[in-house]
């Protein structure tokens, strides 16, 4: 029932494949010669063909360089993708100057390379781009060549206009980015969640086939003991050398010892099997009974029903979901948690709460998410602000409405103080939960 370590789930650095960035290259060599030579040759303006042409004739010799002397398939460290992505807007930083500065129509394509950072770099670096754009496009505003046009009508923009463009370019790096990379992170953090999820499942299906493991163990040393136990015995008889029949008495005598530990065996695994059905009130004892010391009254309240009690199956999702839940109440719990059952013929339902401070009003309605905590730092003495990854109750809730259970977070009313956790089942659902693959599924 512990948090789970954020660098197993979480990566300091994230890597995009070289054959990306050179696919994103390549297009942009093609769309840059496309343009020219529509603007040259369709339109007939005046463009400074030469220096245009060489920008991108660099580009291309250093994507086939790239091509040739690396795997086009290896993942490339953010700094390296960062820098070829620098280069991008580096060489449309020069093909702008060529080509009207802010004036050209193209020149929002400074966004492209600091959206593809934001998705795939870390934000330090997403930061820096974004920075070298700007720095780029304020450059371009004072020193750039006039944009190809009709030379019998020159188009000459008023310069609040072009203040209008920048400032739009700078909103747009900035805005969309930042909208971009949070979009991104909340999927990374759902997806590496979710893998924290299946981890801990994969965990308890792993110990839950132990007990079968153990029995078919038990049955297959079985009978070789047993053939051993037979001939050692009947050797026994035989032997009229005392000195033999010593050994063959301590032979015997130790395989009976093995014969007798593989019975207890096959007994425990087929008499306290993971999935044996159990009352309602055991699996809340079972729950309950590894945080009664620690310095907090736990009261169990079952309350009197006219139906029988529900039983189900010793489910390893319910035992875990249900047990970190308490294990966070007797955490934040000032002296009292208190676990109430009732149930009816069609519903089971479970209320945890404490006497904490209860659930902060601005995550309240976010509790459960991924990464959202504010469990103390146990380094500073207790004081500080809660903090954490929060993957623990969200594993919990992920893994108890696998099993069909409705969970709800809400404080106590006023003038009571602490968080109050609802755990609703079907009674049908729950009763007829059976294995981990259903849960799983």
């Amino acid at each position: 029932m512990t948090e789970t370590a954020d660098t197993d789930f979480r990566h300091a650095q994230r890597h995009i494949r070289l054959d990306t960035i050179l696919r994103l290259r390549w297009l942009a060599v093609l769309g840059q010669l496309a343009a020219i030579f529509i603007v040259a040759q369709g339109l007939e303006f005046n463009v400074e063909i030469v220096p245009c042409v060489s920008i991108i004739a660099l580009s291309a010799a250093l994507n086939l360089a790239l091509q040739t002397v690396s795997n086009p398939l290896q993942r490339l460290k953010p700094m390296q993708a960062a820098g070829l992505l620098a280069l991008n807007i580096v060489e449309l930083a020069g093909l702008l100057f060529f080509t009207g500065g802010l004036q050209n129509p193209f020149s929002f394509l400074f966004l492209a390379p600091v959206l593809i950072s934001a998705t795939a770099l870390p934000a330090r670096l997403t930061f820096g781009l974004g920075l070298l754009a700007v720095a780029c496009a304020s450059v371009l505003f004072f020193f750039h060549l006039p944009l190809p046009w009709d030379s019998d009508d020159p188009l000459v923009l008023p310069p609040i206009y072009l203040i209008g463009i920048w400032l739009s370019i700078v909103l747009a790096i900035g805005v969309t980015s930042l909208y971009s990379f949070q979009v991104t992170e909340e999927a990374r953090k759902l997806a590496d969640a979710l893998a924290a999820t299946e981890l801990v499942l994969t965990r308890e299906q792993h110990l839950t086939q132990l007990d079968g493991l153990a029995a078919a163990a038990a049955h297959e040393l079985g009978t070789p003991l047993a053939t051993i136990f037979l001939i050692s015995r009947e050797l026994e008889k035989t032997v009229k050398d005392p000195s033999f029949a010593a050994d063959l008495k301590t032979l015997r005598e130790q395989t009976q010892r093995c014969r007798d530990i593989l019975s207890k065996i096959t007994q425990l695994s087929s008499e306290g099997a993971p999935f044996d059905r159990m009352k309602m009130s055991e699996l809340i004892e079972e729950v309950v009974a590894p945080h009664r010391d620690f310095g907090v009254d736990i009261k169990v309240r079952i309350a009197v029903a006219a139906f029988a009690e529900p039983i189900g199956s010793r489910n390893p999702a319910i035992l875990y979901g249900v047990g970190n839940i308490v294990e966070n109440a007797v955490d934040f719990a000032r002296t009292t948690v208190e676990v109430n059952a009732w149930w009816n013929k069609d519903t089971i339902e479970l209320v945890i709460s404490d006497d904490g401070p209860g659930i902060p009003p601005d995550i309240l309605n976010r509790i459960g998410e991924p990464y959202l905590s504010r469990r103390r730092n146990l380094d500073d003495g207790g004081g500080g602000e809660r903090r954490g990854l929060g993957l623990g109750v969200f594993i919990a809730r992920t893994l108890l409405e696998r099993t069909g259970a409705k969970v709800s977070f809400t404080n106590r009313t006023f003038p009571e103080h602490g968080a109050v956790v609802h755990i609703i089942w079907p009674r049908e659902r729950f009763e007829t939960i059976e294995t981990l693959e259903e849960t799983i599924g």
